[in-house]
């Protein structure tokens, strides 16, 4: 989906953090203990919802589809008074444009539940299975996760997308959002709980807790035992700040320092294309490219894409080789060290030029998180190497980085694109909701 990878990577948490790393005794008990209810709540309501039939969950989830268009109204008014609350307070644009919902982002949000409703379902299904030499039958089966947390800021799409996705792989879902979209959450969420009860399930199947603030966030880490899983999604403070304080486990989504390669047979037209989409199609998203590596012998390539990139607003940091090749009226500053380790989200981008795809991978390898790495080349075996070599959880020839997208690679939605290597990897869809349990079938059997 559309609006769905347009994977909140570096939100408003700099500015207004969804969580601090403030020590958990700094949470009021009144606050601890109110989470702590919604969790209760929310394992309470999961039973039913785990061992729902297809159907009646892909049933719900056009409910809550139609719900979306026909309140379309009552959500934009909510979320008016989200960006002006933003305004007010100086938030840039980049972050105001995450926050914003129009007709047609409602409209992408309802088709994206649609979409989850013709995938199928992956609870049941058989991993693996096998009758054993001593009679016993083994199956290894998905399963629902179970309670399911989340913690993100201003992307109000973001709700939309992990309840729905919640609900087809039969998890519970709490939902933290962040002050920045408080009002069109609390809309989208009353939205989705009555469209799951008008479905016969319990609607604390899903639950938002942002009336309690950052210490409520705090709080919903410390719910190991109700919360089997925590995905924060979000920049890296966030992020970090969720890993370095939660008892509950966390799948952990990561920020995109993007790199897109240019190698030295890459074909002109093609290489600016991909460029210009990688870059400019949506900056703020962290499958934005962010470093531009431009080898050496690909100079009419790089000098086309440089100008390119320049005329449509693209400030670039460049190193020294790469200035030369830059028009005269264009404007650029020195990259640093500094720029190879950011992620702009915004129109920047840094330019350096290699001597090799050897130089190219070696850099990547410094300075990615991990995230996405493209090349454009005419050439095979270093497409090969590239795809082979660079470990990052999506690897892209010939294409942009913008195709990192649940909704993109047919998963429909995501939680968010994880650059962990346990569990689940890049984009999370309805699988990585998913765990296994192992089931023995026998008659009688005893170990020896």
């Amino acid at each position: 989906m559309s609006t769905t990878a347009e994977n909140a990577s570096g939100i408003a948490e700099s500015a207004s953090p969804a969580v601090s790393d403030a020590a958990s005794d700094a949470v009021s008990e009144e606050v601890r203990e109110g989470v702590r209810k919604v969790a209760e709540r929310a394992r309470k309501a999961r039973p039913e919802l785990a061992t729902a039939r297809r159907a009646r969950k892909d049933d719900t989830l056009h409910g809550m589809a139609d719900a979306l268009r026909a309140t379309a109204a009552a959500i934009l008014s909510a979320n008016e008074k989200d960006l002006e609350q933003g305004r007010e307070k100086g938030t840039s644009e980049a972050l105001l444009d995450r926050l914003r919902l129009d007709e047609q982002r409602i409209g992408a949000l309802a088709a994206a539940l649609e979409e989850l409703a013709a995938l199928p379902d992956p609870v049941g299904d058989v991993v693996r299975g096998r009758d054993l030499p001593n009679g016993l039958h083994m199956t290894q089966l998905r399963v629902p996760l179970g309670v399911i947390g989340a913690i993100y800021e201003a992307r109000p799409n973001v709700t939309v997308d992990i309840a729905g996705l919640a609900l087809k792989s039969g998890n519970a879902v709490i939902l933290r959002g962040g002050s920045a979209a408080r009002e069109t959450n609390a809309v989208l969420i009353q939205i989705l709980r009555e469209q799951a009860l008008a479905y016969g399930f319990e609607a604390d199947i899903i639950q938002g807790i942002d009336e309690f603030g950052r210490e409520g966030a705090t709080a919903l880490m410390s719910e190991r035992g109700s919360v089997d899983v925590l995905v924060p999604r979000g920049g890296r403070d966030l992020i970090q700040s969720v890993v370095r304080n939660a008892v509950v486990p966390v799948i952990e989504t990561g920020e995109g320092n993007v790199h897109l390669f240019i190698d030295r047979t890459a074909p002109v037209k093609m290489a600016v294309d991909i460029a210009m989409n990688a870059k400019t199609q949506r900056v703020s998203v962290c499958n934005a490219a962010e470093t531009l590596l431009l080898h050496a012998q690909a100079e009419d390539a790089g000098r086309e894409v440089l100008r390119a990139l320049s005329r449509a607003g693209v400030v670039l940091h460049v190193d020294e080789a790469a200035r030369a090749w830059l028009p005269s009226e264009v404007q650029a500053t020195e990259a640093t060290d500094e720029d190879w380790g950011t992620e702009y989200l915004a129109m920047e981008m840094a330019v350096k030029t290699v001597e090799s795809l050897d130089e190219a991978m070696d850099h990547i390898r410094r300075w990615s998180t991990g995230h996405t790495e493209a090349i454009v080349t005419n050439d095979l075996a270093n497409a090969d190497r590239f795809v082979t070599e660079i470990d990052s959880a999506a690897v892209i020839v010939n294409a942009s980085t913008r195709f990192t997208d649940g909704g993109q690679l047919g998963l429909g939605a995501e939680v968010g694109i994880s650059t962990q290597k346990m569990h689940a990897r890049g984009p999370m869809g309805l699988e990585e909701l998913t765990t296994t349990k192992w089931v023995l079938r026998g008659d009688g059997q005893v170990r020896p």
